[in-house]
């Protein structure tokens, strides 16, 4: 038995809850999976898994072994990485998965600079506004808007994304311009919803004007939880946008979308870089988070706290 490989297979194995995942993101066949872990136990004399026909669980031991391991597979990770920083540029394979309108907006322009500094760097992009499993779907990294809840990953602010309100000429000709959020919970007006990936519902957006406080819900025609099809649906006329003024602000200036209560604020929404927490953090990926802080730093800045609404 290879301790390493065994180690490495039942972390991936409690990580993943899945034999066939671990077996996937190892590139490892199902089997050799299910015979390290075996090998480790029968060496250890302790029961690490439970194992149903439906799911794998981890055993009050097996999860007492796990927090050790993983411990141990991060120095080693950080071992050969100081070694091997040390000696070549960041190169390999980097899986990452990021929302549609960064992607086609920001990442995508920018990208040529990324490569001519790191050429050795593969990135194979997931673009979409998708909850993704990082574990099961064998992604290093995504950047998400909104704050990251999700006690198993390490998160990196890496920007903050200031938002306005919008709508097509269109839209406004057959409705009004409002003069108060609150117009927008009313029954003459439409909002394009967008869909929480998580909850499948459509959030609410609070602005604020001085001390008044308004919270909007809105109606909608339609929702989605996309993007770019958000977006599209706007300039559409199909109702009134929160959208972040890089979304907006090219469709301002074409005229086809107009801002609209701009004497109120909305809360800007953090831009997050987010891993696994037991995952090292190899010079590939810190090259890339860097070079993400980097753009949206030009693009969208983390404001300092006495900046702050």
């Amino acid at each position: 038995m290879d301790r390493f490989d065994a180690l490495q297979a039942f972390a991936r194995v409690v990580e993943a809850g899945s034999f066939t995942k671990a077996a996937q993101t190892l590139h490892m066949s199902k089997t050799t999976v299910t015979q390290l872990v075996q090998q480790l136990e029968t060496r250890l004399r302790v029961r690490l898994l439970h194992r149903t026909t439906r799911q794998v669980k981890v055993t009050a031991e097996g999860a007492a072994y796990y927090e050790r391991v993983v411990r141990l597979l991060a120095d080693l990770a950080e071992a050969d990485g100081s070694v091997s920083s040390a000696v070549a540029a960041p190169s390999g394979r980097l899986r990452v998965d990021v929302p549609s309108p960064l992607a086609r907006l920001l990442l995508m322009p920018a990208l040529p600079a990324f490569h001519a500094r790191y050429p050795e760097i593969q990135i194979d992009m997931g673009v979409s506004d998708r909850m993704v499993d990082l574990i099961g779907d064998n992604v290093d990294c995504v950047l998400r808007g909104g704050e990251i809840t999700d006690q198993s990953l390490t998160a990196r602010r890496v920007g903050e994304l200031t938002l306005g309100v919008y709508a097509a000429p269109s839209y406004l000709a057959r409705a009004g311009h409002p003069t108060h959020p609150s117009e927008l919970d009313g029954t003459h007006h439409r909002i394009v919803g967008y869909l929480r990936a998580s909850r499948g519902t459509v959030a609410p957006v609070v602005m604020r004007a001085g001390r008044e406080r308004v919270e909007v819900t809105g109606r909608y025609v339609v929702s989605v939880d996309d993007g770019n099809a958000y977006l599209a649906a706007g300039v559409a006329g199909m109702g009134v946008l929160w959208l972040p003024h890089y979304m907006a602000d090219a469709h301002v200036r074409r005229g086809q979308l107009e801002a609209l209560l701009t004497d109120w604020s909305l809360d800007p929404m953090p831009l997050y870089a987010a891993w696994p927490q037991n995952r090292h953090v190899g010079a590939k990926l810190r090259a890339f988070v860097d070079w993400v802080g980097e753009l949206m730093a030009r693009h969208a800045p983390v404001a300092a706290l006495g900046d702050r609404p």
